[in-house]
């Protein structure tokens, strides 16, 4: 008995790429090629491990575009899995529940720690047998999962918050288990998840999750499932080294930091309980971008030597430049120029930062307005030697402090 299952995530639907270009064309030629994958290689379900959509609230077209892709995959008979994310609102997938659980669709928004039954998955092959069982666990937020009372220290907080994370996913995974027990089938077990996992690698664009004070989840507390399936980081990744906990990544750039990896989907494929292995899927660029970095011949040399195909659309363009050898106002001259010249938007224009050892001293061209509290952070943090591994612990814990900082200010300003 074997199965098939397409792992996808981060989609964002309704993204204004640095709030100025809609992604909607992308995000339909991406849809036309993931169901083509679907056909092409018989797919028997497809699971979407959070942020369906960019914002709560997401725009009509973005809307149409997941009801169009729902239709789709039911017409091809594939079962669908999507999971809420932090980027997604729970009331508005919840509002089409009761059109999708006839269409082979399960869209689980948020949990219930006293109704996991609802969790739990049994997903079935091409032949209509169940072939596998899905933990279904989306974006955790902490009020559907611990109470907090008055007086509790963060450390506190923390541990009980892991604690109770840890605890939900071993509940749901002895249901499982329990389920598999019944239905006397060699059945593997998949898990999914919406979080940050410790020890992976970020691009920048993603918005960081805290659960509660928790800003990172342990590999080694996730449940002995045959695969788990994660979302939220845009760069995909195996965790912890373990093969079978992975991130796909999202399938389209949501930031130019996030040009130096492939997009892809997974499709893992199963073999009774066994996970017999996975399959990269790498996803094509249908909207091309570059970053140019370097003085402003230098970006002029490589505007030159850039293959511009007729057929694409216009080129989205990050230029960073070394104002080293002349000033903004001829930078600016300069953007102009190239703009006329070529088939470029440029989106994101900056001089290029340069850190001194001393924070007293700036780069001759660097203004406050450039930097982030992270980049003013960081560079007190460079005039420190981390030449033990206590002292690079250390500097890690203080890196952890200063995000759950100023997530706290960001929150606090936004009451």
């Amino acid at each position: 008995m074997s199965i098939k299952i397409l792992h996808t995530s981060d989609w964002h639907l309704g993204q204004y790429f640095h709030k100025q270009k809609s992604r909607n064309e992308e995000h339909a030629q991406f849809i036309q090629w993931l169901l083509k994958q679907v056909k092409v290689h018989h797919i028997d379900a497809v699971i979407i491990a959070g942020d369906i959509f960019d914002i709560g609230a997401p725009p009509s077209y973005a809307r149409k575009q997941y009801a169009q892709f729902i239709s789709h995959m039911h017409a091809l008979e594939c079962q669908l899995i999507i999971l809420a994310g932090n980027h997604d609102s729970v009331s508005m997938l919840d509002e089409s529940k009761p059109l999708t659980e006839h269409l082979h669709v399960h869209i689980i928004s948020d949990i219930d720690t006293q109704d996991i039954e609802k969790q739990v998955i049994v997903l079935k092959n091409r032949q209509d047998q169940a072939a596998a069982l899905v933990c279904a666990i989306p974006y955790l937020r902490p009020q559907s999962l611990i109470s907090s009372a008055a007086g509790q220290s963060s450390l506190v907080k923390h541990q009980a918050l892991q604690e109770a994370i840890t605890e939900h996913y071993q509940d749901t995974f002895r249901f499982a288990q329990s389920m598999r027990e019944q239905i006397k089938q060699p059945l593997p077990i998949i898990a999914t998840g919406h979080l940050t996992a410790c020890n992976i690698q970020k691009t920048g664009s993603e918005r960081d999750i805290y659960i509660g004070t928790l800003e990172a989840y342990p590999a080694g507390a996730f449940p002995q499932a045959d695969y788990i399936a994660l979302g939220h980081i845009h760069r995909p990744q195996v965790v912890a080294q373990q093969s079978h906990i992975r991130y796909c990544g999202s399938p389209i750039p949501l930031s130019f930091d996030e040009l130096n990896h492939d997009k892809q989907v997974l499709i893992a494929e199963f073999e009774a309980s066994q996970l017999k292995q996975v399959h990269e899927i790498k996803v094509p660029r249908f909207q091309p971008m570059q970053v140019m970095k370097g003085t402003l011949a230098a970006i002029q040399n490589q505007l030159e030597s850039f293959e511009f195909h007729e057929k694409d659309p216009r080129v989205w363009l990050k230029v960073e430049v070394d104002l080293s050898d002349s000033t903004r106002a001829e930078m600016m001259r300069a953007i102009h120029a190239w703009t006329e010249q070529y088939p470029i938007e440029i989106l994101q224009n900056s001089v290029m930062k340069q850190v001194d050892a001393k924070l007293t001293r700036r780069a001759p061209h660097e203004q406050l307005q450039d930097l982030k509290p992270e980049d003013v952070f960081e560079k007190r943090l460079s005039q420190e030697q981390a030449d033990t591994e206590g002292k690079k612990a250390q500097m890690n814990r203080l890196r952890t402090s200063f995000k759950r900082i100023v997530h706290q200010i960001q929150v606090e300003s936004h009451r």
